[in-house]
């Protein structure tokens, strides 16, 4: 099971994935960015997104999936600065991810996107997804305080790809 995580913690730790989701976005690519930080509060892992199927998230599971154990992964937390889509949401459940804490919602994205043929996004919480498992995921999002700072680059990358 996951170490309890203080607020405070978890905003520096979503912050430090938007700078990886804006690193994704100088390299031409969607502005989403993950984090892995381990049971001791270590980060383990950065990706920003690839590409349409390759996202942020759904790569840092895989990643994480081939290098830690699945009793390892229990204590981890994935922070990512959207919530994880239907695909990446499998992904941290099947990797064995024990947290998942996003910056803004899954519905905050279409708003922003709208329908965008580079971003299909499917109406589909995470917590959804997570509640049909046998195992249990905690989550913790949105984190209102950040959509500011987690929008801009979006704001800015959706309209010249609009």
């Amino acid at each position: 099971m996951t170490a309890t995580v203080s607020r405070e913690t978890m905003i520096e730790n979503l912050r430090r994935a938007v700078k990886v989701a804006q690193r994704a976005k100088t390299f031409g690519k969607h502005p989403f960015g993950a984090i892995l930080v381990g049971p001791d509060g270590d980060v383990l892992l950065e990706q920003g997104n690839i590409d349409t199927l390759h996202h942020a998230e759904s790569t840092i599971c895989h990643v994480a999936s081939t290098n830690f154990s699945t009793e390892y992964l229990k204590g981890c937390t994935m922070y990512t600065n959207f919530e994880p889509c239907a695909m990446c949401a499998g992904s941290c459940y099947w990797a064995g991810i024990g947290r998942v804490v996003y910056g803004m919602s899954e519905s905050r994205l279409l708003e922003m996107t709208g329908n965008n043929d580079e971003n299909p996004t499917m109406s589909l919480p995470c917590r959804v997804v997570f509640d049909a498992g046998q195992r249990k995921i905690d989550v913790h999002g949105p984190f209102p305080e950040l959509e500011d700072e987690i929008s801009a680059d979006h704001l800015e990358f959706w309209k010249s790809h609009g």
